[in-house]
C-alpha cells in the first residue's frame, strides 16, 4: 500500500512540479495521499453497505424500524454515484501505469545501467497494478449486480402496492367512525414522532391502516393480515395467590439508593420491620383461609425524579417535610408484606422500560399489553405517564392509584365541568374516578383514605413513657425556622410555664428565628426525636405544616398536641397555600383529623389571638394525665387492613354504570325507616354483585340548605359514601322521602341529586364522575347516601373487609 501510494503522489507532483523538487515534497505528501486512498476506500465499502442495508430495510420491517425510508434506497441516484466510482477506480489505474513508468526509470536511473533484477525485487507498482484493476472489476461487478437488486426491488414493490392497492383504503365502517380521519392525520403527521417508524409506518397507505388497526384501534382489522398472535397476547395470566411476607430484605434492595430520600425511607421501613411482621401475622390470623390474588404493581414515585425536580431529597437533611417520603416508605412497605409483586421506579428511564415505552415523543401506544394489574404514583408520575404512554394512557388509566397528600375534589377532576365552572388548576382535570385519589387523612371520602402509620408502642413501653414524663417540658412542632417567625407572643407565655424545647435545623449559626430561651437540638434522627418526644408533656403547633404525621407521633408518644383554630377557616379562596389546589375543602384548624378524630385530651384546639384563652389551656394540660394513644387506623395491622380491602375489591376498569338517570327500576330497592327521616335499602331488594361496599349498608338522608354531604352523614355518626350515589339518581329515591318534585331535570352538577327551593326543582345527576360527597349551596337540599364503619377503621364499612 505505501508503494501505491509512492506512486500516486509522484505521477501528481511530476506534473505540478517536475523532478527537482520531487524528493523534497514526497515526504510532506505521502500521509496526505496515504489519508485520501484509504478514504476513498472507505466510503466506497459504506456506500455500499448502506445502499443494500436500505433495501433489506424496506422489505423486512420487523429487524430496525427506525431505517425505514419513504422512498426506496438506491434509486438511479445510487447507481450513478456507482458509476461515478467505477470511472474513478479507472482513473487511480491510469494514474498508477504512469507511475509504474515513472518508478521503473528512476530505478534504472539509480541503478547505474543495471537491467537485470532479482526475483523478489520486481517493480511493486506491478503487483499493485494488477490488484486495483481486479478491485476496479469488483467494484463494477458489484456496481452491476447492485442496479439488478433496485430494479426488481422496484419493481416487486410496484407489485405489491399494486396488487393491495384496493385493500389499503380507509373502509367505512360506523363501528370506526374515526378511521379516515386518523388517516389523513397519519398522512400528513406520520413522520412527527419516530415511534410510528418503529410500528413499521413507512408512509404507505397499508402502514398507516395496520399501524391504526392492530396498534391502535381507530380502524378495523385488516382482513389478509394474520391475527393470531395479537389473539395470543391478549390472553390473561392464571391468578396467584398472594402470601405475606416476613424479609423485607428484598424490599430495600427494590427501593434502590443514591437519594437521600430513599435512604430515608430504607431506614424508616427497617425500623418498623417488626411492627409490620407482627401486624402481617394478626392480619392473616382475621382473613382465615380468604383467597387474595397477587397483583403486580408498579410503583413510580415522580417527585423524586430529576425531571420534577427531585425538590425534596436535597431537604431531607434540612428540615424540609418528610411527610411524603413518610407515607411513601409505609406504602411500600404494605404492599410488599401483602405479598404482591412489586417494582419500584424513581427516574423517568425506569419508568420507560417497566411500561414499554415505544423509542419517539410519547405519540404512541405502549409496545407491549401492561404488564401490571395497579400502578401507584403521584401527580408528577401522572403528567409523566399520560406524556409518554401516548394512547395506551386512556385505555390503562382506571389501574392507576394517585397518592394525593391533600385530596382532588369531583368538580376539579372533572375537565370540562371544571374549565367551565372555574375549578380549573394545575393538579386536577384527571376525569379519573375520585376514588382513585387516595389521601394521607380522610379528607372527603370522595377520595381513598390511603394514610401512613405511627409506631405502636407495647405496655411495657407506655407504662415507662408514662413514668419518664417531664410535666413541664414542651416540643414546638416545626423544623424550619421561618415556622418560628412572629410567635414571639405565644413562645413567651409558654416559657412561663414549661421549658420549651426544638429541632430547627441549621448549619454553623442558630436561626435568630428561635428565641434564646428555646432549647435548640438542631434536626434530630427520627429515633432521637422520637425520644424526645417520650419525655416531653407538651408538642405545640403554631399553624404549619399542615396535616403532618408528627402530630401523631407525638400523641403515640403521650404527648398533648395543642393547636390553633383558624377564624376564617383556610381554603384556596383566603389561603396562598392552598391556592392552585384541586379542592375547595375549609380547614379549621392546623390538623383536622386530629381535631375531629381524636379531639380531648389528647388534642386541644384554642383559638391564639386570645392571649387569655391561650394561657389557661397551658395550665390546664400541665394538669392533665394521658396516656399514649394510636387510632388503629394508622398502625401497620389497619393500614395492611385497609390496603388489603382496596386492592382485592377496588375495580375501576370493569365496574357496572349508574343506572341512567329518572330511570325508575321494577321494583324500589329504598324503603323509608320508621321514623320517617331517611331511606334504607330493603331487606327484599336484590343486592347488586360486585358492588363494594356492600349496597345494604346505604342509608340516604335530605341535607338541610347549604349543608355538604360529608357534613350530614357525620351529623348522624355515618360516613359519607359516593359510590351509592348511582342508586340515588333517580325519582324514586325523592318520592319515597316525600319531596314534592314539580319538575325534574338531569344536569352536570357536582352538587346533584339535590331539591331546590323555592321551586319545588328536583335535579338529578348527568355526570357519573361529578357524584361528589364535598360541596354545598343554600339554594339546595343535596341528597346523601351515608353508610357504617369499623371502629378505627373510617374508610372500611362493618362489613367491607
Amino acid at each position: 500500500m505505501y508503494s501505491l501510494i509512492k506512486h500516486l503522489c509522484s505521477a501528481y507532483l511530476v506534473e505540478r512540479w517536475g523532478m527537482m523538487v520531487l524528493p523534497a515534497l514526497l515526504t510532506c505528501f505521502l500521509p496526505l495521499c496515504r489519508l485520501f486512498v484509504l478514504g476513498i476506500g472507505f466510503f466506497t465499502l459504506c456506500f455500499l453497505m448502506t445502499s443494500l442495508g436500505g433495501q433489506f430495510s424496506t422489505r423486512r420491517l420487523g429487524d430496525s424500524p427506525f431505517t425505514i425510508r419513504t422512498e426506496v434506497m438506491g434509486g438511479p441516484e445510487s447507481r450513478g454515484v456507482l458509476r461515478k466510482m467505477s470511472d474513478l477506480l479507472e482513473l487511480m489505474v491510469k494514474r498508477m501505469d504512469a507511475l509504474a513508468r515513472l518508478e521503473n526509470g528512476s530505478e534504472l536511473h539509480r541503478a547505474g545501467g543495471d537491467l537485470h533484477f532479482p526475483a523478489d525485487r520486481m517493480p511493486p507498482g506491478a503487483g499493485l497494478m494488477e490488484r486495483i484493476q481486479a478491485i476496479a472489476q469488483n467494484v463494477s461487478d458489484i456496481a452491476v449486480k447492485v442496479d439488478q437488486i433496485l430494479r426488481h426491488s422496484l419493481l416487486l414493490h410496484s407489485k405489491v402496492s399494486e396488487g393491495r392497492r384496493d385493500q389499503c383504503e380507509a373502509p367505512s365502517d360506523p363501528k370506526f367512525p374515526d378511521c379516515s380521519g386518523k388517516v389523513e392525520w397519519m398522512r400528513a403527521r406520520w413522520t412527527s414522532d419516530p415511534c410510528y417508524a418503529f410500528f413499521g409506518v413507512d408512509g404507505t397507505e397499508c402502514s398507516f391502516l395496520i399501524y391504526l388497526s392492530e396498534v391502535e384501534w381507530f380502524c378495523p382489522p385488516l382482513p389478509w393480515r394474520n391475527q393470531t398472535a395479537a389473539q395470543r397476547a391478549s390472553k390473561p395470566l392464571p391468578k396467584v395467590q398472594a402470601v405475606f411476607r416476613s424479609n423485607l430484605s428484598h424490599l430495600l434492595d427494590l427501593m434502590g439508593s443514591g437519594k437521600e430520600s430513599l435512604i430515608f425511607m430504607k431506614k424508616r421501613t427497617k425500623r418498623l420491620t417488626a411492627q409490620w411482621v407482627l401486624a402481617a401475622q394478626r392480619l392473616a390470623q382475621k382473613l382465615g383461609a380468604t383467597w387474595r390474588d397477587q397483583k403486580q404493581i408498579l410503583v413510580h414515585i415522580g417527585f423524586l425524579t430529576e425531571e420534577s425536580g427531585d425538590v425534596f431529597s436535597p431537604r431531607v437533611l434540612k428540615g424540609g417535610p418528610l411527610g411524603e417520603m413518610v407515607q411513601w416508605a409505609d406504602i411500600l412497605a404494605a404492599l410488599y408484606v401483602l405479598g404482591h409483586g412489586l417494582r419500584v421506579t424513581v427516574s423517568l428511564k425506569e419508568l420507560q422500560s417497566n411500561l414499554g415505552v415505544p423509542p419517539g415523543r410519547g405519540s404512541c401506544p405502549l409496545t407491549i399489553p401492561l404488564p401490571f394489574d395497579l400502578i401507584y404514583t403521584d401527580y408528577h408520575g401522572l403528567q409523566q405517564m399520560k406524556q409518554h404512554m401516548g394512547l395506551s394512557f386512556k385505555k390503562y388509566r382506571c389501574r392507576i392509584r394517585v397518592i394525593d397528600t391533600f385530596g382532588t375534589e369531583p368538580a376539579y377532576n372533572h375537565e370540562e365541568y371544571a374549565t367551565l365552572h372555574g375549578y380549573r388548576t394545575n393538579w386536577g382535570y384527571w376525569n379519573l374516578n375520585p376514588k382513585q385519589f387516595m389521601t394521607m387523612f380522610p379528607h372527603t371520602p370522595d377520595n381513598s383514605f390511603m394514610g401512613f402509620v405511627s409506631e405502636e408502642l407495647n405496655e411495657t413501653e407506655k407504662q415507662l413513657i408514662k413514668g419518664g414524663k417531664a410535666s413541664n417540658m414542651a416540643v414546638v412542632y416545626g423544623k424550619e425556622a421561618n415556622i418560628w417567625k412572629g410567635k414571639e407572643k405565644f413562645l413567651g407565655i409558654l416559657n412561663k410555664y414549661m421549658e420549651i424545647h426544638g429541632t430547627v435545623y441549621y448549619e454553623s449559626q442558630r436561626p435568630p428565628e428561635v428565641p434564646a430561651f428555646v432549647k435548640n437540638h438542631g434536626l434530630l434522627p427520627q429515633p432521637e426525636f422520637q425520644q424526645l418526644l417520650r419525655k416531653a408533656k407538651l408538642f405545640i403547633g403554631f399553624g404549619f405544616p399542615y396535616e403532618g404525621p408528627a402530630p401523631l407521633e407525638a400523641i403515640a408518644n403521650g404527648c398533648i398536641f395543642l393547636q390553633s383554630r383558624f377564624s376564617p377557616p383556610h381554603s384556596s379562596l383566603n389561603h396562598e397555600f392552598f391556592r392552585g389546589k384541586p379542592t375547595s375543602r375549609e380547614v379549621f384548624s392546623q390538623h383536622p383529623y386530629a381535631e375531629n378524630f381524636i379531639g380531648k385530651p389528647h388534642v386541644w384546639t384554642v383559638d391564639y389571638n386570645n392571649s387569655e384563652e391561650f394561657e389557661a389551656a397551658i395550665k390546664a394540660i400541665m394538669t392533665t394525665q394521658v396516656d399514649p394513644y394510636l387510632p388503629y387506623e394508622y398502625t401497620c395491622e389497619g393500614m395492611l387492613e385497609r390496603i388489603h380491602a382496596y386492592i382485592q375489591h377496588q375495580d375501576f376498569c370493569t365496574s357496572p354504570g349508574p343506572a341512567q338517570p329518572g330511570a325508575h327500576a321494577p321494583q324500589s330497592p329504598f324503603v323509608l325507616a320508621p321514623n320517617a327521616t331517611h331511606l334504607e335499602w330493603a331487606q327484599n331488594a336484590s343486592l347488586t354483585l360486585g358492588a363494594w361496599p356492600p349496597v345494604n349498608s346505604l342509608r340516604a338522608w335530605l341535607a338541610v340548605p347549604g349543608r355538604a354531604c360529608t357534613d350530614t352523614c357525620l351529623d348522624h355518626g355515618l360516613i359519607c359514601e359516593p359510590s351509592f350515589f348511582p342508586f340515588l339518581n333517580s325519582q324514586d329515591a325523592f318520592l319515597k322521602l316525600q319531596v314534592p318534585c314539580d319538575s325534574t331535570e338531569s344536569e352536570m352538577n357536582h352538587l346533584y341529586p339535590a331539591f331546590a327551593q323555592p321551586g319545588q326543582e328536583c335535579y338529578l345527576q348527568k355526570e357519573p364522575l361529578l357524584f361528589s360527597c364535598a360541596g354545598s349551596n343554600t339554594k339546595y337540599r343535596r341528597l346523601c347516601p351515608c353508610r357504617d364503619f369499623r371502629k378505627g377503621q373510617v374508610a372500611l364499612c362493618q362489613g367491607c373487609l
